[in-house]
């Protein structure tokens, strides 16, 4: 019975839908039919006309992801390896993650023009701050009575690091990950929206929203969530693979 309980909040949503929409307590132009919603979903994807910016999305997304994994992952493991060195950059790292990424556009903007480098950019400093963040928090918290053990067997800093530490900052580290790239899509398609480009799928729904293309609007919206939530479970899934070690 278990199994079937993901599905509670999914369905229930649907019928909400449904209902508003049978009983027209907003106006059907503005909110329509589910199944008319999903069926302009199907034929965006299957005549391919969302495709090219479907792709364009994704490339981007990618781009930022790896380029905030390339600078998060082992500035995340250098600072959480010191304490003092992590108490020294604290401030920088909280004050910037805490700060909407929105309010950076001009910034970005600026320095890199409207260009695709741009939106990648923006979405890859937000990124390497959350993995930064929980990649240092991570090997901060390693168990301390593995690395008694260890110290007490002789171990070296570094062997404690490379044998404990690392592998015990893994499950927050896949946090961050998973945390940066739901992030970065985000931040991906709002640019999209807001910074001149000329396909991405955050440029189909302000331009269907601008032209009253409603059901387009909702489908594309429908897309963008569906994409994001099977990237995060692409993560928890590639997470109980790699650490089907955790908590023992």
């Amino acid at each position: 019975m278990k199994k079937y309980y993901a599905f509670i909040g999914p369905v229930g949503l649907f019928i909400l839908w449904i209902i508003v929409a049978k009983l027209r307590l907003i106006d059907p132009f503005f909110l329509p039919d589910p199944f008319v919603t999903i069926g302009e979903l199907f034929r965006q994807i299957f005549t391919g006309a969302i495709l090219p910016d479907l792709y364009s999305t994704l490339e981007r997304v990618a781009l930022a992801f790896i380029i905030s994994v390339i600078i998060g992952l082992p500035l995340g493991l250098l600072l959480g390896s010191s304490r003092k060195i992590y108490r020294s950059c604290e401030f920088v790292i909280d004050f910037f993650r805490s700060t909407p990424p929105v309010a950076l556009f001009p910034l970005f903007l600026l320095v890199f023009g409207i260009s695709d480098k741009s939106k990648i950019v923006v979405a890859a400093f937000a990124s390497v701050l959350i993995i930064i963040f929980n990649t240092a928090h991570g090997v901060m918290h390693a168990k301390k009575a593995r690395v008694l053990a260890a110290t007490i067997m002789g171990a070296t800093k570094l062997q404690i690091f490379r044998w404990i530490s690392f592998w015990e900052s893994l499950p927050q580290t896949f946090i961050g990950l998973r945390s940066a790239i739901s992030l970065s899509l985000i931040i991906i398609i709002v640019t999209e929206m807001f910074i001149g480009t000329t396909s991405g799928i955050g440029k189909v729904i302000i331009d269907s929203q601008m032209t009253y293309e409603i059901k387009t609007m909702y489908a594309t919206i429908l897309l963008s969530g569906i994409i994001g939530y099977l990237l995060n479970l692409i993560f928890i899934v590639i997470e109980k693979r790699v650490l089907h070690w955790s908590g023992k």
